[in-house]
């Protein structure tokens, strides 16, 4: 079996930066445990799959654990694939998947949009002890939502600062963590961390902006924000709160196409 397979960097117009994603064009579905497989063998963040079904697309995501509910870097990557080489002439492609609706990525002069759906977060008042022995500092205050803490600190020199205990991050399953501070580039900036589902730390993470521009355009009193992943990689994302939707959106540039044989 030979398989189409793209190594797409997301969220940022150079390679070796932003988050890199593996797309996979299937032409039909094959086991959840050979995805996960394939994912385990590209040992990224995320891994994408495709299968073409009419006019769209079936997209799922797996990380080298598990499968997840929601990826935004992957899905950029997709769409990038989509744009450059499966339908050139397209300038708006649509995704089906299995846990977060319809994912639309369209082509919007030099950056990708995506449509995405909106968490509004909710201040934890009884937050978990082991949140702030595992970030071994104080945040400001704790809100949640879509299985995610976040950690609200000062500025964005304390949250780049900070070292975590993954292994009492992992205690925290199903939630991953996130922190978040204003920026003194952008307006706000982030790093996120899942080892419970096999991602230590991800370089630039396009879901949980659904969780934090709800937050941050309801703080900066703005619904247009840039926002900045202080990952070792870095990446720049521009996000648009619109109702119960999250407007995403980044660039992306290919580092590896080629062909998995199995």
């Amino acid at each position: 079996m030979r398989i189409p397979l793209f190594h797409v960097d997301a969220f940022t117009d150079r390679a070796f930066r932003g988050n890199p994603a593996a797309v996979c064009v299937l032409d039909r579905w094959l086991d959840d445990e050979w995805l996960r497989k394939v994912a385990a063998e590209n040992n990224l963040s995320a891994t994408a799959f495709l299968v073409l079904r009419g006019d769209r697309y079936d997209l799922r995501w797996f990380t080298p654990l598990c499968e997840v509910r929601l990826c935004g870097h992957a899905t950029l990557a997709a769409g990038y694939v989509v744009f450059e080489w499966l339908q050139p002439a397209k300038d708006t492609v649509h995704f089906e998947t299995r846990f977060g609706g319809t994912l639309g990525v369209r082509r919007d002069e030099t950056l990708l949009s995506m449509d995405f759906p909106a968490f509004a977060p909710k201040l934890c008042t009884m937050p978990p002890t082991a949140l702030a022995e595992a970030l071994g500092a104080t945040p400001a205050e704790i809100f949640e939502a879509n299985d995610t803490y976040v950690a609200v600190f000062g500025d964005n020199g304390a949250i780049q600062s900070l070292r975590p205990n993954l292994e009492l991050l992992k205690r925290l399953h199903p939630f991953a963590v996130a922190i978040t501070a204003p920026d003194t580039v952008g307006d706000f900036a982030s790093r996120y961390f899942a080892p419970s589902y096999g991602v230590p730390e991800d370089p630039v993470t396009g879901s949980v902006h659904c969780v934090l521009a709800p937050y941050w355009s309801v703080r900066l009193g703005r619904s247009r924000m840039h926002a900045r992943q202080l990952s070792e990689r870095g990446g720049d994302l521009w996000c648009e709160v619109a109702g119960d939707r999250v407007i995403l959106q980044g660039k992306a540039v290919l580092t590896m196409r080629g062909t998995l044989s199995l």
